[in-house]
Protein backbone atom coordinates (compact mmCIF):
# COMPACT_ATOMS: atom_id res chain seq x y z
CA UNK A 1 0.00 0.00 0.00
CA UNK A 2 1.35 3.65 -1.21
CA UNK A 3 0.60 5.83 2.27
CA UNK A 4 0.80 9.20 0.78
CA UNK A 5 2.00 12.68 3.10
CA UNK A 6 -0.82 13.95 5.28
CA UNK A 7 -2.92 10.55 5.39
CA UNK A 8 -3.77 9.78 8.77
CA UNK A 9 -3.10 6.63 10.00
CA UNK A 10 -3.58 3.95 13.15
CA UNK A 11 -0.92 2.02 14.88
CA UNK A 12 -1.92 -2.22 14.70
CA UNK A 13 1.73 -3.36 15.76
CA UNK A 14 5.32 -2.25 16.61
CA UNK A 15 7.67 -4.30 18.02
CA UNK A 16 9.64 -1.07 19.03
CA UNK A 17 10.47 -1.86 23.27
CA UNK A 18 11.14 1.65 23.98
CA UNK A 19 8.32 3.38 22.50
CA UNK A 20 5.27 4.44 24.32
CA UNK A 21 3.00 4.14 21.34
CA UNK A 22 0.10 1.39 21.45
CA UNK A 23 -2.18 -0.03 19.27
CA UNK A 24 -4.63 2.49 17.76
CA UNK A 25 -2.72 5.59 18.26
CA UNK A 26 -2.73 7.71 15.66
CA UNK A 27 -0.27 10.33 13.94
CA UNK A 28 -0.02 12.05 10.08
CA UNK A 29 2.01 10.47 7.67
CA UNK A 30 5.23 12.68 6.32
CA UNK A 31 6.61 10.26 3.90
CA UNK A 32 6.65 6.75 2.62
CA UNK A 33 9.81 5.23 1.07
CA UNK A 34 8.87 2.94 -1.17
CA UNK A 35 11.99 1.57 -1.42
CA UNK A 36 13.24 0.85 1.88
CA UNK A 37 9.68 0.35 3.07
CA UNK A 38 9.48 2.51 5.77
CA UNK A 39 6.68 5.04 6.80
CA UNK A 40 8.17 8.32 8.68
CA UNK A 41 4.83 9.26 10.37
CA UNK A 42 4.39 12.51 13.11
CA UNK A 43 2.39 10.43 15.67
CA UNK A 44 -0.54 12.82 17.64
CA UNK A 45 1.35 11.68 20.94
CA UNK A 46 4.33 13.63 19.87
CA UNK A 47 6.19 10.68 19.26
CA UNK A 48 8.05 10.45 15.65
CA UNK A 49 8.86 6.93 15.49
CA UNK A 50 8.86 5.71 11.51
CA UNK A 51 7.12 2.46 10.60
CA UNK A 52 9.41 0.10 9.25
CA UNK A 53 6.91 -2.21 7.35
CA UNK A 54 9.56 -5.32 6.76
CA UNK A 55 10.26 -6.00 9.72
CA UNK A 56 6.74 -6.38 11.63
CA UNK A 57 5.51 -2.60 12.17
CA UNK A 58 2.26 -2.42 11.14
CA UNK A 59 -0.58 0.71 10.10
CA UNK A 60 -3.43 1.23 8.95
CA UNK A 61 -5.32 4.07 7.35
CA UNK A 62 -7.22 5.91 10.57
CA UNK A 63 -11.26 6.58 8.80
CA UNK A 64 -14.25 7.69 10.84
CA UNK A 65 -15.92 5.00 12.59
CA UNK A 66 -18.94 6.70 11.68
CA UNK A 67 -18.43 7.40 8.25
CA UNK A 68 -17.17 4.64 7.39
CA UNK A 69 -19.65 1.88 9.02
CA UNK A 70 -23.09 4.05 9.86
CA UNK A 71 -22.33 4.26 13.51
CA UNK A 72 -21.55 0.26 13.99
CA UNK A 73 -20.23 0.95 17.14
CA UNK A 74 -21.19 3.73 18.35
CA UNK A 75 -24.79 3.24 18.80
CA UNK A 76 -26.36 0.31 20.95
CA UNK A 77 -27.93 -1.35 17.59
CA UNK A 78 -24.52 -1.12 16.14
CA UNK A 79 -22.86 -2.48 18.78
CA UNK A 80 -25.05 -5.48 18.44
CA UNK A 81 -24.32 -6.02 14.76
CA UNK A 82 -20.82 -6.16 15.18
CA UNK A 83 -21.05 -8.86 18.19
CA UNK A 84 -23.43 -10.53 15.89
CA UNK A 85 -20.85 -10.44 13.15
CA UNK A 86 -17.91 -11.52 15.33
CA UNK A 87 -19.73 -14.69 16.70
CA UNK A 88 -20.92 -15.49 12.76
CA UNK A 89 -16.88 -15.16 12.02
CA UNK A 90 -16.25 -17.24 15.11
CA UNK A 91 -18.19 -20.05 14.45
CA UNK A 92 -17.37 -20.46 10.74
CA UNK A 93 -13.66 -20.41 12.19
CA UNK A 94 -14.67 -22.89 14.77
CA UNK A 95 -15.82 -25.30 12.03
CA UNK A 96 -13.30 -24.84 9.92
CA UNK A 97 -10.74 -26.29 12.35
CA UNK A 98 -13.17 -28.78 14.03
CA UNK A 99 -13.01 -29.82 9.84
CA UNK A 100 -9.39 -30.53 9.92
CA UNK A 101 -9.17 -32.21 13.44
CA UNK A 102 -11.60 -34.66 12.34
CA UNK A 103 -9.83 -35.20 9.29
CA UNK A 104 -7.42 -36.29 11.05
CA UNK A 105 -9.17 -37.88 13.95
CA UNK A 106 -12.04 -39.92 12.28
CA UNK A 107 -11.68 -38.91 8.59
CA UNK A 108 -9.43 -39.95 5.58
CA UNK A 109 -6.61 -39.13 6.86
CA UNK A 110 -7.27 -40.86 10.46
CA UNK A 111 -5.66 -44.55 11.18
CA UNK A 112 -6.91 -47.68 13.22
CA UNK A 113 -10.39 -47.75 14.10
CA UNK A 114 -12.38 -44.55 13.53
CA UNK A 115 -15.63 -45.95 14.68
CA UNK A 116 -14.17 -47.03 17.96
CA UNK A 117 -12.56 -43.30 18.17
CA UNK A 118 -15.59 -41.54 17.24
CA UNK A 119 -17.23 -43.80 20.14
CA UNK A 120 -14.80 -42.85 22.45
CA UNK A 121 -14.80 -38.69 21.50
CA UNK A 122 -18.66 -38.66 21.96
CA UNK A 123 -18.78 -40.41 25.19
CA UNK A 124 -16.40 -38.12 26.39
CA UNK A 125 -17.87 -35.22 25.27
CA UNK A 126 -21.21 -36.31 26.53
CA UNK A 127 -19.94 -37.01 29.80
CA UNK A 128 -17.30 -33.69 30.08
CA UNK A 129 -14.33 -35.31 30.20
CA UNK A 130 -11.19 -33.22 30.02
CA UNK A 131 -8.79 -35.61 28.74
CA UNK A 132 -11.46 -35.86 25.59
CA UNK A 133 -12.33 -31.73 25.85
CA UNK A 134 -8.30 -30.78 25.86
CA UNK A 135 -7.92 -32.90 22.25
CA UNK A 136 -9.96 -30.29 20.25
CA UNK A 137 -9.68 -27.42 18.70
CA UNK A 138 -10.06 -24.52 20.59
CA UNK A 139 -9.21 -20.92 19.82
CA UNK A 140 -6.16 -18.93 20.61
CA UNK A 141 -4.14 -16.34 20.05
CA UNK A 142 -0.98 -18.19 19.21
CA UNK A 143 1.88 -15.53 20.82
CA UNK A 144 -0.14 -12.88 18.75
CA UNK A 145 -1.12 -9.58 21.07
CA UNK A 146 -4.61 -9.38 21.87
CA UNK A 147 -4.79 -5.85 19.98
CA UNK A 148 -3.24 -7.08 16.84
CA UNK A 149 -5.13 -10.58 16.66
CA UNK A 150 -8.44 -8.69 17.67
CA UNK A 151 -8.12 -5.67 14.97
CA UNK A 152 -7.54 -8.62 12.29
CA UNK A 153 -10.65 -10.42 13.50
CA UNK A 154 -12.76 -7.41 14.07
CA UNK A 155 -11.82 -5.89 10.83
CA UNK A 156 -12.35 -9.13 8.83
CA UNK A 157 -15.66 -9.63 10.74
CA UNK A 158 -17.32 -5.87 10.57
CA UNK A 159 -15.47 -5.53 7.14
CA UNK A 160 -14.11 -2.54 8.87
CA UNK A 161 -10.31 -1.91 9.14
CA UNK A 162 -9.93 0.96 11.58
CA UNK A 163 -12.90 0.76 13.90
CA UNK A 164 -11.09 -1.59 16.40
CA UNK A 165 -9.16 1.31 17.50
CA UNK A 166 -12.25 3.07 18.44
CA UNK A 167 -13.26 0.67 20.73
CA UNK A 168 -13.22 0.89 24.24
CA UNK A 169 -11.33 -2.17 26.36
CA UNK A 170 -14.46 -3.49 27.66
CA UNK A 171 -15.64 -3.85 24.08
CA UNK A 172 -12.69 -5.42 23.02
CA UNK A 173 -12.80 -7.92 25.80
CA UNK A 174 -16.32 -8.78 25.18
CA UNK A 175 -15.97 -8.73 20.74
CA UNK A 176 -13.28 -11.24 21.75
CA UNK A 177 -15.07 -13.06 24.43
CA UNK A 178 -18.02 -13.32 21.75
CA UNK A 179 -15.50 -14.96 19.29
CA UNK A 180 -13.85 -17.23 21.11
CA UNK A 181 -16.86 -18.52 22.86
CA UNK A 182 -18.90 -19.19 19.20
CA UNK A 183 -15.30 -20.89 17.97
CA UNK A 184 -15.15 -23.02 20.61
CA UNK A 185 -19.01 -23.66 20.70
CA UNK A 186 -18.60 -24.35 17.11
CA UNK A 187 -15.70 -26.54 17.58
CA UNK A 188 -17.83 -29.62 20.01
CA UNK A 189 -20.87 -28.92 17.57
CA UNK A 190 -19.60 -30.03 14.68
CA UNK A 191 -17.37 -32.68 16.15
CA UNK A 192 -20.24 -34.35 17.82
CA UNK A 193 -21.99 -34.29 14.56
CA UNK A 194 -19.17 -35.78 12.94
CA UNK A 195 -18.20 -38.16 15.44
CA UNK A 196 -22.21 -39.11 14.90
CA UNK A 197 -21.94 -40.20 11.56
CA UNK A 198 -17.97 -42.05 12.26
CA UNK A 199 -19.79 -43.72 14.91
CA UNK A 200 -22.64 -45.04 13.43
CA UNK A 201 -23.31 -48.57 11.83
CA UNK A 202 -25.51 -47.02 9.12
CA UNK A 203 -23.20 -44.00 8.56
CA UNK A 204 -25.83 -41.69 9.27
CA UNK A 205 -26.60 -39.89 12.55
CA UNK A 206 -29.14 -42.03 14.62
CA UNK A 207 -28.92 -39.84 18.09
CA UNK A 208 -32.78 -39.47 17.68
CA UNK A 209 -33.14 -43.18 18.57
CA UNK A 210 -31.39 -43.13 21.71
CA UNK A 211 -33.52 -45.72 23.86
CA UNK A 212 -34.18 -42.48 26.22
CA UNK A 213 -36.01 -41.17 23.93
CA UNK A 214 -38.45 -44.25 22.80
CA UNK A 215 -41.91 -44.09 24.30
CA UNK A 216 -44.52 -46.35 23.41
CA UNK A 217 -45.20 -45.54 19.78
CA UNK A 218 -42.07 -44.70 18.77
CA UNK A 219 -39.05 -46.63 16.44
CA UNK A 220 -36.35 -47.91 18.38
CA UNK A 221 -33.39 -50.24 18.02
CA UNK A 222 -34.09 -53.52 19.94
CA UNK A 223 -32.33 -56.35 20.70
CA UNK A 224 -31.79 -59.26 22.97
CA UNK A 225 -30.02 -59.03 26.48
CA UNK A 226 -28.31 -62.23 25.77
CA UNK A 227 -26.69 -60.42 22.54
CA UNK A 228 -24.99 -57.83 24.54
CA UNK A 229 -20.69 -58.46 24.43
CA UNK A 230 -17.61 -56.42 25.77
CA UNK A 231 -16.01 -54.28 22.80
CA UNK A 232 -11.86 -54.13 22.13
CA UNK A 233 -12.07 -50.52 24.58
CA UNK A 234 -14.35 -52.48 27.27
CA UNK A 235 -17.82 -50.57 26.47
CA UNK A 236 -21.28 -52.74 25.89
CA UNK A 237 -21.23 -53.92 21.69
CA UNK A 238 -24.65 -55.50 20.23
CA UNK A 239 -23.55 -57.61 17.47
CA UNK A 240 -27.17 -56.63 15.71
CA UNK A 241 -30.21 -54.20 16.55
CA UNK A 242 -33.26 -54.34 15.06
CA UNK A 243 -36.04 -51.71 13.85
CA UNK A 244 -39.25 -51.52 15.28
CA UNK A 245 -42.23 -49.50 16.94
CA UNK A 246 -42.26 -49.93 20.96
CA UNK A 247 -46.03 -50.83 21.44
CA UNK A 248 -45.63 -52.35 25.01
CA UNK A 249 -43.53 -53.77 27.96
CA UNK A 250 -43.29 -56.48 29.93
CA UNK A 251 -41.92 -56.85 33.38
CA UNK A 252 -39.57 -54.05 32.32
CA UNK A 253 -38.56 -55.48 29.12
CA UNK A 254 -39.51 -54.12 25.84
CA UNK A 255 -42.34 -55.51 23.25
CA UNK A 256 -42.03 -54.37 19.52
CA UNK A 257 -43.97 -54.94 16.35
CA UNK A 258 -41.31 -55.68 13.33
CA UNK A 259 -41.89 -55.65 9.51
CA UNK A 260 -41.70 -58.99 7.84
CA UNK A 261 -37.99 -58.15 6.32
CA UNK A 262 -36.73 -57.42 10.02
CA UNK A 263 -38.53 -60.78 11.16
CA UNK A 264 -36.76 -62.80 9.05
CA UNK A 265 -33.59 -61.48 10.04
CA UNK A 266 -34.31 -62.30 13.63
CA UNK A 267 -35.62 -65.82 13.11
CA UNK A 268 -32.09 -65.99 10.60
CA UNK A 269 -30.28 -65.05 13.90
CA UNK A 270 -31.74 -67.17 16.10
CA UNK A 271 -30.95 -70.02 13.85
CA UNK A 272 -27.09 -68.76 13.76
CA UNK A 273 -26.92 -68.52 17.57
CA UNK A 274 -27.99 -72.48 17.52
CA UNK A 275 -25.51 -73.22 14.49
CA UNK A 276 -23.05 -71.57 16.58
CA UNK A 277 -24.26 -73.37 20.17
CA UNK A 278 -24.37 -76.86 18.08
CA UNK A 279 -20.59 -75.91 16.56
CA UNK A 280 -19.47 -75.40 20.85
CA UNK A 281 -20.94 -78.46 21.73
CA UNK A 282 -19.47 -80.72 18.97
CA UNK A 283 -15.73 -79.08 20.08
CA UNK A 284 -16.64 -80.12 23.57
CA UNK A 285 -17.34 -83.74 22.48
CA UNK A 286 -20.80 -84.19 23.00
CA UNK A 287 -21.95 -87.29 20.57
CA UNK A 288 -23.74 -86.31 17.50
CA UNK A 289 -27.21 -88.17 18.33
CA UNK A 290 -26.81 -85.49 21.59
CA UNK A 291 -26.81 -82.05 19.24
CA UNK A 292 -29.98 -82.03 18.52
CA UNK A 293 -31.76 -82.44 21.91
CA UNK A 294 -28.97 -80.21 23.57
CA UNK A 295 -29.81 -77.35 21.17
CA UNK A 296 -33.40 -77.54 21.57
CA UNK A 297 -33.18 -77.55 25.32
CA UNK A 298 -31.21 -74.20 25.61
CA UNK A 299 -32.35 -72.56 22.12
CA UNK A 300 -36.35 -72.45 20.71
CA UNK A 301 -36.03 -73.13 17.72
CA UNK A 302 -37.90 -70.53 15.35
CA UNK A 303 -39.11 -70.74 11.63
CA UNK A 304 -41.48 -69.59 9.50
CA UNK A 305 -44.35 -71.65 8.25
CA UNK A 306 -45.98 -69.12 5.30
CA UNK A 307 -46.42 -65.43 7.21
CA UNK A 308 -46.51 -67.45 10.27
CA UNK A 309 -43.59 -67.68 12.91
CA UNK A 310 -43.19 -71.09 14.33
CA UNK A 311 -41.87 -70.76 17.73
CA UNK A 312 -40.78 -74.61 18.80
CA UNK A 313 -40.28 -74.69 23.28
CA UNK A 314 -41.29 -77.65 23.66
CA UNK A 315 -37.29 -79.28 24.84
CA UNK A 316 -36.67 -75.81 26.47
CA UNK A 317 -40.06 -75.38 28.39
CA UNK A 318 -40.36 -79.10 29.01
CA UNK A 319 -43.79 -79.16 27.65
CA UNK A 320 -45.15 -80.66 24.84
CA UNK A 321 -47.52 -78.23 23.38
CA UNK A 322 -44.78 -74.78 24.05
CA UNK A 323 -45.24 -74.63 20.58
CA UNK A 324 -46.36 -70.66 19.12
CA UNK A 325 -47.44 -69.87 15.71
CA UNK A 326 -46.84 -65.70 15.47
CA UNK A 327 -49.29 -64.52 13.12
CA UNK A 328 -48.83 -60.48 11.08
CA UNK A 329 -51.04 -57.87 12.27
CA UNK A 330 -53.22 -56.30 9.66
CA UNK A 331 -50.20 -54.03 8.61
CA UNK A 332 -48.14 -57.28 8.07
CA UNK A 333 -46.13 -56.46 11.56
CA UNK A 334 -44.58 -59.55 13.69
CA UNK A 335 -44.84 -59.69 17.05
CA UNK A 336 -41.26 -61.81 17.25
CA UNK A 337 -41.76 -63.27 21.08
CA UNK A 338 -42.77 -60.42 22.81
CA UNK A 339 -43.78 -60.75 26.14
CA UNK A 340 -41.04 -64.25 26.33
CA UNK A 341 -37.95 -62.79 25.59
CA UNK A 342 -36.21 -59.92 27.25
CA UNK A 343 -35.77 -57.49 24.49
CA UNK A 344 -34.68 -54.17 25.24
CA UNK A 345 -34.53 -50.58 23.20
CA UNK A 346 -30.78 -49.91 22.80
CA UNK A 347 -28.51 -47.37 21.52
CA UNK A 348 -28.47 -47.86 18.00
CA UNK A 349 -24.36 -46.52 18.28
CA UNK A 350 -23.63 -49.64 20.43
CA UNK A 351 -24.81 -52.01 17.27
CA UNK A 352 -22.40 -53.51 15.02
CA UNK A 353 -25.06 -53.96 12.46
CA UNK A 354 -28.84 -52.13 12.41
CA UNK A 355 -31.65 -54.50 10.85
CA UNK A 356 -34.25 -52.58 9.31
CA UNK A 357 -35.26 -49.13 7.92
CA UNK A 358 -34.32 -46.12 10.29
CA UNK A 359 -36.49 -43.07 10.28
CA UNK A 360 -35.12 -39.55 9.64
CA UNK A 361 -34.90 -37.18 12.45
CA UNK A 362 -37.38 -35.45 12.24
CA UNK A 363 -40.27 -38.38 11.38
CA UNK A 364 -38.77 -40.59 14.99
Amino acid sequence: MNYQPGQRVALVHTDDPHTWLRPGDTGTVRRHDQRHHTVEVTWDSGSTLSMCLDTGDRITPATSTTATTGGLVDEATGWATALRRMRAAGAEAGRTAAQWWAQDTIGARASGDTRLAARRILAGVEDGDPVVLDTLPHFTLAGESVDTAGWELFADATGDVSAWFGLRIPQRDEAMTVYRDAHDTAVTDHVTERCRLAASPTGTDVSHLHPDRVRIGDVGVFAGDWARTLGPDGDDRIAVGFVGTLIDSWNGWAVFSCTRPVAEEIVADQQRHRDQYRHCLREQGVPAGELDRRVDEALADLSFDGDVIVADQRALADDPDAVDRITPDGDGRYVVMGRIWCWEAVDPYACDRIIGDLPDPDQA
